[in-house]
């Protein structure tokens, strides 16, 4: 056996050094991406440049394989967190200029479902450090007491949970948009990592009953289904279901949330990766009293409702609208209306800017065929879709 050329404190030290360059590196590059943002204002070029991004990353694949044998999957792996990275940078910088009062606002008053630690929690920490604002939190106990609080004005904004890769839409939070005056002014799509967390190390077979929200127990119920005499009780949010469990504190019962949200009520983690699919996340929007500006520069979103009249091929009529305007379609719900029996509300997301040409003939269009149209907000996208190189296409 060859023997290490040097000892095992020296491999660390230098990983150590080699670690703190990179984060200065990172640091220099993302300086760097601002200065790009800058040059951006005078010459009015979009953030994303699909072309440059392909040309970046094969010139990187290339150069890694040839000069250090690094692997293609590697390199466009942290490249593509790079890149992400560079993009939601620049966008915020657009939107910091487009938004002055917003930009020097330090601290934003964000409601949102459950305790500290539920994922709506999670996902306000995580949009708002983006935008470098601190946080007051308000929470709250169901999704109608999240949009009354931010109407009223006791909170800046409202973080809601939209959709689910999992469990699908979330049917609740569609009502509530049909009926409140608060504009979508951002979105987020965070991962979502279900796990069992109880005060102590247990067997499955011990647990008598299960705490969480009705969501996770419906992401979860593959697994679910396998545990036999447990009993499901539904809390508010999942912080509320860890928080249950922390006062019981009894060796029966467990809950259904985020390994690290469970720390902070005491838990531990006894079996991880519950939901039925590996690849859970759900997408949250974020609500204002007031819209939005949208840089013209930045890829932006506009959500809208829509009913339309009862006669055959009306909602094809205006699906057609969008396609004649080359209008890409995100996402399409529907939802009763309240008092109308048969009548339904319909959901569009598309990728477009509310304020393109495009989009504003589209929407004078639909105006003139639709029963009813409002359009709930025009924001940034969240989702940066990574540019495949073509050596790995």
């Amino acid at each position: 056996m060859t023997e290490p050329q040097y000892s095992l404190d020296e491999i660390r030290l230098r990983l150590n050094e080699l670690d703190d360059q990179l984060l200065s590196l990172l640091s220099e590059r993302r300086e760097l991406s601002t200065e790009v943002a800058k040059s951006k204002v005078q010459t009015s070029k979009p953030v994303r440049d699909a072309a440059r991004e392909q040309q970046l990353l094969v010139k990187l694949i290339n150069n890694g394989k040839e000069k250090y044998q690094l692997d293609a999957n590697y390199i466009t792996k942290i490249f593509h967190t790079i890149i992400e990275d560079s993009v939601l940078l620049q966008q915020t910088y657009l939107q910091n200029l487009a938004n002055p009062s917003q930009s020097r606002q330090p601290v934003a008053r964000v409601a949102f479902l459950g305790s500290k630690g539920s994922y709506s929690h999670l996902a306000s920490r995580e949009y708002f450090s983006r935008k470098n604002m601190s946080l007051v939190d308000l929470n709250c106990e169901h999704f109608k007491e999240v949009i009354k609080t931010v109407e009223s004005g006791h909170a800046d904004y409202g973080v809601l949970p939209i959709e689910n890769t999992s469990s699908g839409s979330i049917n609740e939070v569609y009502d509530l948009l049909q009926h409140t005056t608060l504009h979508i002014v951002g979105e987020l799509t965070q991962p979502i990592e279900h796990c069992l967390v109880a005060t102590k190390e247990m067997p499955l077979e011990q647990i008598k009953v299960l705490y969480s929200h009705p969501q996770p127990h419906q992401q979860c119920s593959e697994f679910l289904s396998r545990l036999d005499g447990v009993t499901l009780e539904s809390c508010a949010s999942t912080a509320d279901a860890m928080k249950k469990v922390q006062q019981l504190s009894r060796d029966d019962v467990a809950a259904i949330g985020h390994a690290a949200s469970g720390k902070l009520y005491g838990l531990q983690s006894i079996k991880g990766n519950i939901a039925n699919q590996t690849e859970n996340h759900t997408r949250f929007i974020v609500v204002a009293r007031k819209p939005v500006e949208v840089s013209t520069q930045i890829p932006a979103k506009t959500t809208f409702i829509m009913s339309t009249s009862q006669q055959a091929g009306s909602l094809v009529e205006t699906l057609l609208v969008l396609q004649r305007y080359n209008i890409n379609m995100t996402k399409l719900e529907s939802r009763p209306i309240m008092g109308n029996p048969w009548e339904e509300m319909f959901y569009v997301d598309v990728e477009a800017h509310k304020d393109s040409d495009n989009m504003q003939s589209a929407l004078q269009e639909l105006m003139k065929i639709t029963k009813y149209l409002k359009v709930l907000g025009c924001y940034p996208t969240d989702n940066v879709k990574p540019v495949i190189p073509d050596v790995m296409a």
